[in-house]
């Protein structure tokens, strides 16, 4: 076994420049390789020696995971430091309480996160470490061993104070070393997929997130791959485009797939079905068109922080996928018992470990000894020493013959009836949560006058009026002593959860005991209308009623990137995404809440009267009764035939309307040709028929992508502003153009009349390949071209907008549409404002252009934003600094 974990490092400097990191943060990708981490975690150990920071000391670490937060818990590694990682999502007071608790000497991470903490304590934000952090680095400090306090992991504190778990060097090392050991056997095949890439969504502040992405890695040289937006469609997209081999991920994660999958292929839950006991790879060629969309090197599912579901693990498996789960806790530093990935158990959480003594109380409860145990806790300013060896986990299992253990559920969430029945929650919740409708569930005890009963709180996606429909289905499938004879829906799309995806069971019986003690019992009724209050955050106003025939622009004044953030909300909440153009389309609150409802997870194939409802009134068909024979549109057969044709006719994809995001333009023999093209004719040009002056700010000599903000004016702002950019920046750029322009190119039409254009692809295939122009919609799609934007800056390229969205035909410079700060944000990158004066006067006539030197290209200097600017402050400081060089301000 290793000395400590400061040897890690030497693993990350053998590695050396092959990637250890990929941050995937809005329509960026950031690397970092194994020798950049270590470092940086050199230099912040220097850092920390400065500062006169060392061993016994602690230091907060607060921040999203990324690249930083690792070097940062390696830097305290390396200097005997106590680290005390919080969670990203968790709440300033709580970060407030642990401080006041471990009284830091230091506090790293984010910027936005920083801020929110008491004065007193000396911060230091990752987005200044390059300027900060001292160029030399520290090395271990002599006596780390073993017994060497590693870090403080509070898992509780949400009333009273807070109480943190210790754990040493060598809890990790007891932990990770079973690991290390086991995979030595299958390194030599891991050689043969190298390099294997981990999709990482758990934060690094819990234990199983640390093993996936800080322990387990650097044992196999594996690239993790950072992705905190918990989106079915874009964890798809990214486990294809970045080959990715395993997800890591909570078992709600799990599941979102699983509903995206079954959404995307209609047929799967009946295939899945037919081809259960088939082979293993007769399953994978069965369901090969699964494994396409998910890239062939994708292959296994690992699942923690939580039990996963009998039918989730099925399901998974019988796509012919591995699925992995293990189970452990924060005091037993990650795993007790795991899965063997080649030989798994299905249904259950695997066989202990080696080195971990589990047995079980008399009443079920798991039992847990060993060198990976924490023995130490933080609490009230000091270490304090756990007085038993055996740690009581509070969690209830049961043996199976072959050894292996099945997870029951916590023993403090066990319900003890009135009649004297235990119910475990966990197993009525499975069974409510395969009903159609519903999002998620959990079952809490509420009293009643008889004493505890169970209760199940609904997160629903249908409508209100078959939730009752779906509890007595659920009941039909429990036994007698199980049924739930008490519901409630609650009033957002889903349940509270941790930032690990549990639910959040004791914010959800505070809510249900106030709600029984404000009506006196529980009635089945929903709550306020979430739809509305999440639209009212976004566009700051509150609308005037709350029917479902309030317009989204007029009534509930939602613009249009106000629809871009209410598409970004819901795939937040919904873990959905909305298909190009939904929301664009939508004009009613009736028909968003309608199209909600059909595409949220666990929602039934047949259409629900409220959906049909809506799709005949935007088919232009009556709702009324049919007077031939009384009966409603629902019962009518030539009616639905026409609301089934008229759906498939809107979800049919049209031409005209798809927009295509080209890579090529991106090629080594295309940048050639580019290159070559704007330094031999297009320059050239320019000066010999324009000759513009340049004027331009002394620009950084940094390689960094950039984007690049404009005033638009003539067709021909793009070759001008290629004229005045310095060379590296010119031949290594992409031009956002007006997608509905490049389409009308595409398809023989012009842009100018719509008339019949003949070469109108020999345009679009010129300007594309010339000036490595792509679509920017000026209606929809705007997270996908921004996405497209974002991957071309991963290429090397900076991106050149004009924010006005359209010509100015007098040249005036109108106000920058807001997207462009929802750009700004998502790329996080320096923006260079650009104007071009002396144009106005030329397109009206006034002046003649020949020659007329009267044309300059004003180039400014970069400006950065911080991470907590706001969209639309983003956008009128840059058109505050367009303005600035136009000479109007």
């Amino acid at each position: 076994m290793r000395d400590h974990l400061a040897t890690l490092l030497d693993d990350f400097r053998h590695h050396g420049n092959q990637i250890a990191v990929v941050r995937h943060l809005g329509v960026r990708r950031r690397v970092t390789t194994y020798a950049q981490i270590a470092t940086l975690a050199g230099r912040f150990g220097a850092l920390l020696e400065e500062r006169g920071i060392g061993s016994g000391d602690r230091v907060l670490l607060w921040a999203e995971n990324s690249a930083e937060w690792i070097a940062a818990l390696y830097g305290c590694i390396l200097r005997g430091v106590l680290a005390v990682p919080l969670d990203a999502y968790g709440s300033a007071d709580f970060a407030s309480r642990v401080a006041a608790d471990v009284r830091p000497k230091l506090a790293v991470g984010d910027f936005s996160l920083l801020g929110q903490l008491p004065s007193g304590i000396p911060p230091l934000s990752f987005e200044k470490w390059d300027d900060s952090l001292p160029l030399t680095e520290a090395g271990p400090t002599p006596g780390l061993s073993h017994e060497t306090p590693l870090q403080i992991l509070f898992t509780s504190g949400t009333t009273g104070e807070p109480k943190g778990v210790v754990l040493t060097h060598g809890n990790v090392l007891a932990s990770v070393e079973p690991i290390e050991r086991g995979a030595q056997h299958y390194l030599r095949y891991v050689r043969l997929i190298h390099p294997l890439r981990i999709l990482h969504t758990l934060p690094l502040s819990h234990v199983f997130g640390q093993t996936m992405g800080l322990w387990v890695p650097p044992i196999l040289t594996a690239e993790v791959h950072f992705e905190s937006r918990l989106v079915a469609s874009r964890l798809v997209e990214t486990i294809g485009r970045e080959r990715i081999s395993v997800l890591a991920a909570v078992p709600r994660v799990h599941g979102l797939l699983k509903n995206h999958l079954e959404t995307a292929y209609p047929d799967l839950v009946e295939e899945v079905a037919r081809f259960k006991g088939e082979k293993a790879w007769q399953r994978w060629w069965r369901f090969r068109k699964i494994h396409l969309s998910l890239g062939l090197k994708f292959w296994a599912l690992v699942s923690g922080g939580g039990a996963l579901p009998g039918p989730l693990e099925e399901f998974w498996n019988a796509l012919g996928f591995v699925v992995i789960q293990g189970y452990g806790m924060t005091e037993t530093t990650a795993l007790i018992t795991l899965n063997h990935p080649f030989h798994v158990a299905r249904g259950s959480i695997g066989k202990p470990l080696p080195g971990r003594e589990v047995k079980l109380g008399p009443d079920g409860e798991v039992l847990v000894r060993g060198a990976m145990i924490s023995t130490s806790t933080w609490s009230e300013g000091r270490l304090q020493q756990r007085p038993d060896s055996w740690l009581a986990t509070g969690d209830l299992a049961e043996t199976r013959e072959s050894g292996d253990l099945r997870f029951l559920g916590r023993k403090s969430e066990v319900i003890v009836t009135s009649s004297g029945v235990n119910l475990h929650p966990e197993d009525l919740e499975a069974v409510v949560e395969q009903q159609s409708g519903v999002a998620a569930c959990a079952v809490v005890a509420v009293e009643t006058p008889n004493g505890p009963e169970a209760c199940a709180v609904v997160a629903w996606c249908g409508p209100v009026g078959a939730a009752a429909a779906a509890i007595e289905k659920a009941n039909t499938q429990l036994a007698e002593f199980q049924r739930l004879r008490r519901w409630e829906l609650w009033p957002d799309p889903d349940l509270p959860r941790t930032s690990t995806g549990k639910v959040r069971r004791k914010a959800v019986a505070e809510w249900l005991a106030e709600r029984q003690a404000a009506s006196g019992s529980t009635a089945n009724t929903a709550s306020s209308d979430w739809l509305i209050t999440l639209i009212v955050q976004i566009a700051g106003e509150s609308p005037a009623g709350s029917s479902d025939s309030l317009l989204l622009s007029e009534d509930l004044h939602l613009d249009s990137l106000g629809r871009v953030q209410l598409a970004a909300a819901l795939e937040e909440r919904l873990g959905m995404v909305a298909e190009s153009g939904l929301l664009e389309g939508i004009q009613t609150l009736g028909e968003l809440r309608a199209l909600i409802t059909e595409a949220a997870p666990g929602h039934s194939a047949g259409k629900p009267a409220e959906v049909e409802s809506v799709l005949l009134a935007k088919a232009g068909l009556s709702t009324a009764p049919d007077p031939k024979n009384g009966s409603d549109f629902a019962q009518d057969d030539r009616l639905f035939s026409q609301i089934k044709n008229h759906e498939e006719e809107r979800k049919r994809p049209h031409r005209e309307e798809r927009f295509i995001y080209p890579r090529w333009p991106w090629t080594a023999p295309c940048r050639w040709l580019r290159a070559a093209f704007i330094e031999v004719k297009l320059r050239p040009l320019v000066w010999l028929l324009a000759h513009p002056r340049v004027l331009s700010a002394e620009l950084p000599s940094s390689h960094e992508p950039i984007l690049i903000v404009a005033n638009h004016v003539t067709a021909f702002d793009g070759p001008l502003i290629l004229y005045g950019l310095p060379g590296p920046l010119r031949r290594k750029l992409a031009i956002a153009m007006a997608g509905e322009m490049l389409e009308d190119y595409r398809h023989f039409r012009n842009p100018e009349n719509g008339r019949f254009m003949l070469l109108g692809p020999f345009v679009y295939l010129s300007i594309t390949a010339l000036f490595n122009v792509f679509p920017l919609p000026r209606q929809r799609e705007f997270q996908r071209s921004f996405a497209h934007a974002g991957q071309a800056m991963d290429r090397g390229f900076s991106v050149l907008v004009f924010p006005e969205g359209t010509r100015s035909k007098a040249g005036e410079l109108a106000r920058f549409r807001p997207g462009i700060g929802l750009l700004v944000k998502q790329c996080a990158t320096a923006v260079l404002p650009v104007a071009l004066r002396g144009l106005g006067e030329l397109k009206t006539g006034q002046r003649n252009w020949f020659r007329s030197g009267k044309i300059e290209i004003c180039v400014g200097e970069p400006v950065r934003f911080a991470a907590t600017e706001t969209e639309a402050a983003i956008a009128d400081r840059l058109h505050r600094e367009v303005e600035k060089l136009l000479g109007k301000e």
